[in-house]
């Protein structure tokens, strides 16, 4: 990496995919992890409850639907005969999509500050992918439509013209463990842009996808994952629409699962044990990506809608919007801002992600919970980045 690349100034001058510190703010954001960082440096070993400086919880509040009845509500989860057998005939129902009834939940948490005030919302039922999409099935849309994902694409030398022609080659941004410990103040230390890294070359162009058929696509930027959706006859979901899916009728908990991340000392997700960022211990079982459904599913029958990768959804971000949404006795459906607005990035557009990935740690990160958040350039692709589509019914 140049020390052109690095330098904060000189972002404008970069592709969208080098833009790394870009990238960092899709994680977490610099700023939003700046007290994880301080207290992981005053007490090794007892890592802060959350990554930002929303440090308090408030007393919690029924939902309008209790988890029970949304459960029972669940009512098809096709290719799966138990469930099948427990919910009714999957006749009709879309393939390896499970039907998600309308209701009302509190969305957001009180762990993030843009995540913030927790607030009614009711959606709308829809269908959604039972896991994140595959390599698999991703190229499946590729091999019927010949799609050349961002990643894969030289920049445009008009639209760069103070790039040097290697700099306009096409590549995405890979997490790289430094050697050692380092500042967490400086995610540009696990961080690289790299040349050759696309969707079948997740990790660089010495990586492939053999094996990997079942593992979740990544490197893919938010115009692929809306191509995708477009061509199997769905949709993005909103970010009301994956949150009110990933609890899975539960109420104000911490995690699909419940209020304990490790329940009986059981690893429920995908997430980054040990040191961060120079060593993953791999107690859940992976050191990087999973292939989909390693872990259990929620209450609903979804898998992974915390850790492994994290997923685009169809709103723009504005830490600012839940603000808006709280005003409302009851958001009815919504479907996010009209625009975006990144206060750490002003003038450049994000999309939300949800989920968290592989390397969320009480360390450093904790956006795994359901009601956190993440946000991303839409042009930026990551080896920690995937999606799943919905669909109305």
């Amino acid at each position: 990496m140049t020390e052109r690349k690095t330098s904060r100034s000189s972002l404008s001058a970069l592709p969208l995919r080098g833009r790394i510190l870009l990238l960092i703010l899709c994680i977490c954001g610099i700023a939003m992890n700046r007290s994880a960082a301080t207290h992981h440096a005053a007490a090794p070993g007892s890592g802060p409850t959350q990554c930002d400086s929303g440090m308090s919880r408030h007393s919690m509040h029924a939902a309008a639907l209790p988890a029970p009845t949304l459960q029972a509500a669940a009512m098809v989860v096709t290719g799966d005969p138990a469930a099948t057998a427990r919910f009714g005939s999957s006749q009709g129902a879309p393939p390896r999509m499970v039907w998600i009834p309308g209701g009302r939940f509190s969305m957001g948490t009180d762990h993030m500050e843009d995540a913030q005030p927790v607030h009614q919302v009711e959606v709308k039922g829809f269908w959604i992918d039972r896991t994140d999409i595959t390599n698999q099935e991703f190229a499946r849309f590729v091999q019927a439509t010949g799609y050349v994902t961002v990643a894969e694409r030289p920049l445009d030398p008009r639209q760069f013209p103070d790039l040097a022609p290697e700099d306009l080659a096409p590549g995405a941004v890979v997490f790289t463990p430094p050697a050692g410990p380092v500042s967490l103040q400086n995610p540009l230390a696990w961080w690289r842009f790299v040349r050759g890294a696309d969707w079948r070359h997740p990790n660089g162009p010495n990586s492939d996808l053999q094996g990997k058929e079942k593992y979740p696509v990544v490197q893919i930027a938010w115009p692929d994952a809306v191509a995708y959706a477009t061509w199997a006859g769905k949709r993005l979901p909103t970010e009301a629409e994956w949150e009110f899916a990933a609890r899975g009728g539960r109420v104000r908990q911490n995690y699909p699962w419940g209020n304990e991340l490790n329940p009986k000392g059981k690893w429920m997700a995908n997430t980054f044990q040990g040191h961060f960022p120079d060593k993953n211990t791999s107690e859940d079982g992976y050191a990087g990506v999973a292939p989909v459904a390693s872990f259990p599913p929620n209450d609903f029958g979804l898998y992974d809608m915390s850790g492994n990768v994290w997923q685009w959804v169809a709103d723009w971000y504005r830490p600012d919007y839940y603000t808006q949404l709280g005003r409302e006795e009851i958001a009815i459906n919504p479907q996010g801002p009209s625009d975006s607005f990144d206060p750490q990035e002003p003038g450049v557009t994000k999309r939300v992600q949800k989920g968290g990935s592989y390397l969320c740690t009480d360390q450093y990160c904790e956006r795994y919970m359901p009601g956190a958040r993440g946000k991303g350039d839409p042009d930026t692709a990551t080896n920690h980045l995937g999606f799943r589509c919905v669909r109305a019914q």
